[in-house]
Parts: C-alpha cells; sequence; structure tokens
C-alpha cells in the first residue's frame, strides 16, 4: 500500500463510509441543536388578551408581529421575552392601542415556503442517502462475491525491500542450485542462442523452518523481477471450481508482468494424489489440481516465467506434477550442519549486544539438528534471559539457559514432588546418566535434572559430538540401553516398577520395530524391508492390507521382544557393576538438583575407583566444550564393564506386571 506525502496511508472504503457517517449525524444534530443554543433565553408564552391588558398597565416594552402568521413576539419592561399568537389580519385598533401605550410596534413578514418545508426536505435527503449508502453496500458485496475466483497472491514488487542471496546465511549449495533461474531471468538470451531450457517449476524440498520461503524470495530480489507469494490452501474455498479460476487468475497475471516469480507455499494441500482420498475424481483440490496442471503446460520457458513451490512432503505429491516440464527439479534444503549453523547464528545475532565470552562457533556446535528458525528461537531466547536477569549484553549462559528451554522444555520450579517421588526420579536419571557416560556409542553426557521440565518430571541430556547423517547398529542398540537405564535403575533399588519409564519404553519400541521391519537389522528376518510408509490421510492405507504372512509377523514381534530384553539384562549388568556410582549421582542430585556432565562424570569416575574412560572424558559440561573431545577418544576401543560379573551372576527377573 503506498504512503500519502504526509506519511498517512490511504483511506479505506470502510474509513470513508464512516466519516461520511460521522458527518451526516453531525450535521443532523447541529440543525436541531444549535438553534436551541441561540434561543436559550426563557419564552414567556402569552395569550393575547393578557398582551393587550398588559400594554394598558404599561408592561409590555415592543412587539414584533408576523404579518404572514400573525405571531407576535417580543420583550416585557422586566426583561422577559414573550410570544402570542395573535390574529391574521392584524386588527389596527389592537396595533394603535398598543402604540398608544408607548409599545414600539414593528412588522415582519418572515414566512416562506423553504423555510416551513426544510424540516420535510431534511428528512428526504437523509433517506435518500440512506438508501444510497445501502445500494453501494450491496454492490460491493456482489462485487466480492463475482471476484470469489480472483487469485489472493500477495505481490512484491522492486518498490519492496528485496530479499537476496547475502540475506540467507548457509547452503551455498542450495544457492548455486537455484542462482541458474536468476541468470535466466537476468539474460534469458543467452539460454535461448544455445537452446538451453530453464526448468518451469522448481520444488524446494526440506523440513520445516529450513527457509525455503527466504530462499524463492531471494531468488526476485536478485533477479529484481516480481515475485508473486500464496500458499497452496488459499486456492480452497467452499464453492466448487473456485480454486480453479483462481489459478487461472494468477497464471494470467503473471503473464502480463512477465519475467516474474510464482511462489506457492505448501503445494502439497493442493497437489496430492489424485484418486487416492474418499473424494474420488470430483472433488475441489483435484480440479484446482489439474487447472495447475494445465496452466504450467500452456506457457513456454520463454516467456519467463519460474514457478517455485515448497513443501515438507514430497512424497504425498502428485506423479504428474513432478513429470518433465512441471516441477521437473527439486533442491533438497535439509537441516544446517555445523559450517552453516553459524552463519546464521551470525545473521540473527548481528544486531543484538553480545558478550566478549560469547563465542557463537560453541554455540553451533552444541545446537544439532537445529534448523534456520530453532537458531532464531534461539537467539531471541537467550536475550529474553538476559533482560530477565537484568543484564545489559547476551552472556554465554544466555545461551546455555535458552538452549535448554528449547531442547528440554520450559523450567516447571514450583512443582512441589513429595520426597519419595522426588528420590525415585532421582535414581531414573542416574540410571540413564551412567550409562550414557559409561557405553561407548551414546552421545556425550550434557546435563542431568530433576527439576520438572515441560511435560518431564526429570530430564538426561545428551549431545552429539559432531553431525551424524546415518547411525550403525552398535549406536542403536547402545541407544536402547540408555533408555532402560531410568527403568532398570527403579527396578535394582525398589523391586519394582513405576510409570516413569512410559516415554522410554514407547520410544525403545519404535526404534526396536523400524531396526526389525526398515533397516533389516535381525537375523531372522534378514536383508527384508516389510511394511508400508505411506500415511493413512492419503487414503491409500484405508484397505491397506498387510504385506507379509502371518508367520513373518510372529518373528517380527518375537525379534523385537529378543532386541528390547537384550537391552533390558545389558542395562542391569552394567548398572550392577556400577551401583556405588549410581548411589553417588543420586544423592549428589538430590542435593543439588541439577548436574553437568562433567561433575556426573566425576562421581562416577570416584565411586568407581579409576576413570571409566582414560583416554578423554566422554561428557559435554557447557557449550564451550562441545566439540572438545579429541579425535583419539572418538576411535577409542569399546569400554567393557570395568568389573567382572560374579560367577553364576544371573541378571535379576522382571516383577510380574
Amino acid at each position: 500500500m503506498k504512503l500519502l506525502p504526509g506519511g498517512d496511508k490511504p483511506k479505506t472504503p470502510e474509513a470513508r463510509r464512516r466519516l461520511v457517517t460521522i458527518v451526516l449525524v453531525a450535521f443532523v444534530l447541529g440543525i436541531f441543536v444549535i438553534p436551541s443554543l441561540f434561543n436559550a433565553k426563557s419564552v414567556k408564552t402569552l395569550s393575547y388578551s393578557a398582551l393587550l391588558r398588559d400594554a394598558r398597565h404599561h408592561k409590555v416594552l415592543n412587539s414584533t408581529i408576523n404579518s404572514a402568521s400573525g405571531v407576535i413576539t417580543g420583550s416585557l419592561t422586566n426583561g422577559t421575552n414573550y410570544s402570542t399568537n395573535g390574529p391574521s389580519p392584524v386588527i389596527a385598533t389592537d396595533v394603535s392601542a398598543l402604540q398608544a401605550n408607548n409599545v414600539t410596534v414593528t412588522f415582519s413578514n418572515t414566512g416562506s415556503l423553504f423555510l416551513s418545508l426544510l424540516p420535510y426536505i431534511i428528512w428526504i435527503v437523509l433517506f435518500a442517502g440512506f438508501m444510497v449508502f445501502l445500494s453501494r453496500q450491496a454492490k460491493g458485496q456482489m462485487q466480492g462475491m463475482m471476484s470469489v475466483g480472483r487469485s489472493k497472491a500477495k505481490q512484491f514488487n522492486q518498490d519492496r525491500p528485496k530479499t537476496t542471496f547475502a540475506d540467507v546465511a548457509g547452503y551455498l549449495g542450495v544457492k548455486q542450485e537455484i542462482s541458474e533461474v536468476v541468470e535466466f531471468l537476468k539474460t534469458p538470451g543467452r539460454y535461448a542462442e544455445i537452446g538451453a531450457l530453464i526448468p518451469k517449476g522448481i520444488l524446494l524440498v526440506g523440513p520445516p523452518g529450513t527457509g525455503k520461503t527466504m530462499l524463492a524470495r531471494a531468488v526476485a530480489g536478485e533477479a529484481g523481477v516480481p515475485f508473486f507469494s500464496v500458499s497452496g490452501s488459499d486456492f480452497m474455498e467452499m464453492f466448487v471450481g473456485v480454486g480453479a479460476s483462481r489459478v487461472r487468475d494468477l497464471f494470467a497475471t503473471a503473464r502480463k508482468q512477465a519475467p516474474a516469480i510464482v511462489f506457492i507455499d505448501e503445494i502439497d494441500s493442493i497437489g496430492r494424489k489424485r484418486g487416492a482420498g474418499v473424494g474420488g475424481g470430483h472433488d475441489e483440490r483435484e480440479q484446482t489440481l489439474n487447472q495447475m496442471l494445465n496452466e504450467m503446460d500452456g506457457f513456454e520457458p520463454t516467456e519467463g516465467i519460474v514457478v517455485i513451490a515448497a513443501t515438507n512432503r514430497p512424497d504425498v505429491l502428485d506423479p504428474a506434477l513432478l513429470r518433465p516440464g512441471r516441477f521437473d527439479r527439486q533442491i533438497v534444503v535439509p537441516l544446517p550442519d555445523l559450517d552453516e549453523r553459524l552463519p546464521i547464528l551470525e545473521v540473527h545475532s548481528k544486531n543484538k549486544p553480545l558478550d566478549n565470552s560469547v563465542s557463537l562457533e560453541m554455540v553451533a556446535r552444541g545446537t544439532p539438528g537445529m534448523s534456520g528458525a530453532d537458531l532464531a528461537n534461539l537467539v531471541n531466547e537467550s536475550a529474553l534471559h538476559a533482560v530477565r536477569r537484568n543484564s545489559t549484553t547476551i552472556g554465554m549462559e544466555d545461551f546455555e539457559s535458552a538452549r535448554d528451554r528449547v531442547m528440554m522444555g520450559q523450567l516447571r520450579d514450583t512443582m512441589i514432588l513429595m520426597d519419595d517421588e522426588r528420590e525415585r526420579i532421582a535414581f531414573h536419571e542416574s540410571g540413564h546418566a551412567l550409562l550414557a557416560y559409561v557405553l561407548e556409542k551414546t552421545d556425550p553426557l550434557h546435563k542431568i535434572t530433576i527439576i520438572p521440565r515441560g511435560m518431564a518430571l526429570g530430564v538426561t541430556m545428551t549431545l552429539p559430538e559432531e553431525d551424524r547423517h546415518i547411525m550403525s547398529r552398535q549406536h542403536l542398540e547402545d541407544s536402547l540401553c540408555m533408555r532402560m537405564g531410568g527403568r532398570v535403575a527403579e527396578l535394582l533399588i525398589y523391586g519394582d516398577l513405576s510409570t516413569g519409564a512410559s516415554d522410554d519404553l514407547q520410544r525403545n519400541t519404535e526404534l526396536a520395530v523400524r531396526m526389525v521391519r526398515e533397516w533389516g537389522m535381525s537375523k531372522e528376518i534378514g536383508p527384508m524391508a516389510w511394511g508400508s510408509n505411506n500415511q493413512v490421510f492419503l487414503g491409500e492405507d484405508l484397505m491397506h492390507q498387510r504385506d507379509y504372512s502371518d508367520h513373518t509377523s510372529q518373528v517380527i514381534d518375537d525379534e523385537v521382544e529378543r532386541i528390547l530384553r537384550e537391552q533390558e539384562s545389558r542395562a542391569i549388568e552394567v548398572l550392577t557393576l556400577h551401583r556405588r556410582g549410581l548411589e553417588s549421582l543420586t544423592r549428589a542430585l538430590l542435593e543439588h538438583e541439577t548436574l553437568d556432565g562433567e561433575t556426573a562424570a566425576k562421581l562416577i569416575d570416584e565411586a568407581h575407583g579409576e576413570p571409566i574412560h582414560p583416554e578423554g572424558t566422554k561428557t559435554v559440561r557447557t557449550l564451550a566444550g562441545v566439540g572438545a573431545a579429541s579425535a583419539a577418544s572418538r576411535r577409542a576401543a569399546p569400554v567393557g564393564p570395568a568389573v567382572a560379573p560374579a560367577p553364576g551372576w544371573q541378571p535379576p527377573s522382571l516383577p510380574a506386571v
């Protein structure tokens, strides 16, 4: 919206209607109120005979006689105004009598047809104005109904602030891939001379918050062309055919301003596979998709229109949408790695006062798996934490607290736990922490707390030393064993179980099922993958039949049970051998409520009598310690139990549940 020379925004039609209404109301009130203000002095009503009698007693000062209406007005000698209705036409003898008693008599003829009709004219004008207002309102509603098929795309042109690749931190490979579109829009002749065709459609695929929309706007900013932004849900309405009409209007508008970029966010809302839902082939979504396919086939690459779409679910898109000639190029925008998280943090903290102790490189190392939106939220949370502690700069402790809030949840320090619950939670979290420290392939231990955070009553936090893209079976098994630590610690100390391990058991079962069914990590199942990854909302799994036999299903169940029981027995064995460390860690947790990884490691090593990891501590104390483990420690040999089990020792059996 353009600004007026004074800096104000132009008035909208609703504002103008409100202004006209206020003016009309003020005008009507003025007609009836203002005259009454001028006639605020009291007026005494007299009869005609009383007026003549007062005149004989010299009580009347003057009289004004209206020849047309016979109304006589004037003032008495005591200063009071009076009014009376006299005869019409006026009686000459009465006028002579008034003059004989020293009454100043004047005549007026103010009566006119216009003044007598003025009240009626006012009401007629007001009624006509009201009818005009209603007709305009009805016309606007009709125009709104007729324009329901117009596109809701927002246009950003050169008048708006530009977003360039310099505003998008990291993602050098993605920028290089998408920069061809910029070159084509700037110099299409180079491509036409050699016969090269730029893709009509580019699909940006990646998790939420990775900056797909910003990348699309950066392409428009670099190329200096109009940018039309629309969401996939904007095409859908309750009226049949509206979506297809909006698609036609969008592409028609883009053709008029070519070269241009059309960006469709969340295209999976209209581009899902046809015929996969309950609506069959005639629902509104499929008609909208058909129109989009037709429009993308209807323009030539030389027209200079590039369609960029973004989605988090490319697997649900219709194959016709992804064929060559439409969205034939897919660019993956993944979660940023370590080298990309650092420039993202620098962009978001550019205008914030950072303390000299802050190392954004250490912050980047301690935030694996975070998207660009998560990192922006992390910087903002750290700034809020600095304000809460009345600091004028953002320090490393603020980033530490912000990361704990983002990854572990909000601190609920006002929640009151009973002593027996608090002790059980301490043993539970100590079991997780001890296994995270002792086992080789688990992520380094960062922090343990028994203060409720988010939905959890206690949290044991581990952080990976570096970005991990695949996981070995040993890493998965150590993760299963570590999650069993809380349940096993309660079993060893109390001899029974509680509900505190429900989330651990659910996550372990899901992981074990994937190990058996999808990743071929079972000798009994072998190198086969069973089960479908299709989502139920697509309609393909509503009547889906299991693609393996009952015997295979039983084997899968047996293998999942075997894996989980093996890791439970392994957790029982390790915690039994390190029971003194478990108890020492629990006592420290009950006293301090929160321990960092380095303190927990010292307690476990002291209870054990010697360092469990002699070549390097397997912990992460603070953000500054992330990634400090040496390559030698990462390649160290597997660490077995420090004390061999006693001859004939058997893991304690689980109580019947």
